[in-house]
């Protein structure tokens, strides 16, 4: 069915062409040195809990071909269906959020109620609502761009949609996840051409609940204690930090070499996940990060040049998405990269496309899909409509 819909009478010169080179490139270096630091950074633990040193890779291989998959499921799909299914997207941003609260039905970790069991892995109900914001905002901006553009109130109501979810991921609590969704919605916003004075007042203001919320947790007054002065309490609340900062300055130039890292054997917590950026580091030092970075660079580069080809042929939802997908990637791979250096408070979030697990490996891939078909019907121009009023 999957090939079927690949193939609906689509000649492969035109299936070439619409391949943004650079961009997959990008993604596929960034999925192969995923899969090969998971393998690096998992193998002890894998040893020690499961008698396997291949586990978490073997499923980490399974998610990366589920997102494969799912990628082409969305490559399929024309970007008018999505761009019709505006409230429907909403509805299934807040249903998520909230089934995932039930009792029962939700899986608790560590405190935090973010999962809901799926059989092969559990579902992080952040990840999908992540592409289902860029979806439901793109579409927002296509009806209303003019209002968006000369009234508050166009600019107010999707946020207060957004705020609603927010509430509902704080109640996980899941502050990270918050914190990308609120910053995907007002970045597109901004895109979009929303007044510079109100994107301002709202985001401060965002910035000032979300700072009193972060204080107003025990667990994240420490977390922030922790990141200001992680070497204050070495060996408890900063224990994370410190040991990513030694398993970075230990890389130096070169690295130790693949499967070289001492950090990640007894140290360093979450080794093939939220800190694998640390363990990438101390095996292929600075050259490695700078590899890495300009990887990350070239992906949300060619996200804003996708976008920009389709405005100019006339496909402002398309246009809207690879710009949302682009702001999504980079703020999440700048965030963790920031987390893991000390540069930020530690939010819990992956590194797309490198960190350990199936939502994440998943969702992203299925944005690439959705960014392919982007650039794939941006190929033919079409009228642009008539004052894209609401």
């Amino acid at each position: 069915m999957i090939a079927r819909l690949a193939h609906r009478s689509i000649p492969a010169s035109r299936l070439v062409a619409g391949l943004d080179l650079p961009m997959l490139f990008a993604v596929l270096a960034l999925l192969g040195i995923g899969l090969v630091m998971v393998a690096s950074a998992s193998m002890d633990l894998a040893s020690r809990n499961f008698g396997e040193p291949f586990h978490f890779f073997q499923r980490q291989i399974l998610f990366a071909f589920l997102g494969l998959l799912a990628g082409l499921v969305f490559w399929s799909v024309p970007l008018r269906r999505w761009e019709t299914a505006g409230p429907l997207l909403l509805v299934l941003i807040l249903l998520l959020l909230v089934v995932v609260l039930i009792p029962g039905v939700g899986r608790t970790v560590n405190g935090a109620t973010r999962w809901i069991p799926l059989g092969v892995f559990n579902l992080q109900v952040s990840e999908p609502v992540k592409l289902l914001v860029v979806l439901y905002m793109s579409g927002y901006i296509v009806r209303h761009y003019s209002n968006l553009r000369l009234h508050f109130i166009g600019f107010v109501r999707p946020l207060i949609a957004l705020g609603l979810g927010t509430v509902l991921l704080l109640l996980q609590p899941d502050f990270g996840g918050a914190v990308i969704m609120l910053a995907i919605g007002m970045g597109m916003l901004f895109l979009a051409g929303a007044k510079l004075w109100q994107f301002a007042a709202l985001g401060a203001t965002i910035a000032v609940a979300m700072s009193l919320m972060a204080l107003a947790t025990p667990y994240r007054v420490a977390r922030l204690t922790a990141f200001l002065d992680p070497w204050q309490d070495p060996f408890a609340t900063g224990f994370q930090l410190t040991q990513s900062l030694i398993a970075i300055g230990s890389g130096s130039w070169l690295g130790a070499g693949l499967g070289g890292s001492v950090q990640k054997l007894f140290y360093l917590p979450e080794a093939h996940n939220d800190f694998l950026f640390a363990v990438f580091a101390e095996e292929f030092g600075f050259a490695g990060v700078v590899v890495l970075v300009g990887l990350f660079t070239l992906l949300v580069w060619r996200c804003f040049v996708i976008a920009l080809r389709a405005e100019r042929g006339g496909h402002a939802f398309g246009s809207h998405v690879a710009f949302g997908i682009g702001i999504w990637i980079g703020l999440q791979a700048a965030i963790n990269l920031g987390v893991n250096m000390g540069v930020l408070p530690t939010k819990g979030l992956t590194l797309p496309f490198l960190s350990y697990g199936g939502s994440s490996l998943i969702v992203t891939l299925a944005a690439m899909g959705l960014l392919s078909r982007v650039q794939w019907e941006a190929q033919v121009p079409v009228p642009r409509k008539r004052g894209r009023t609401s």
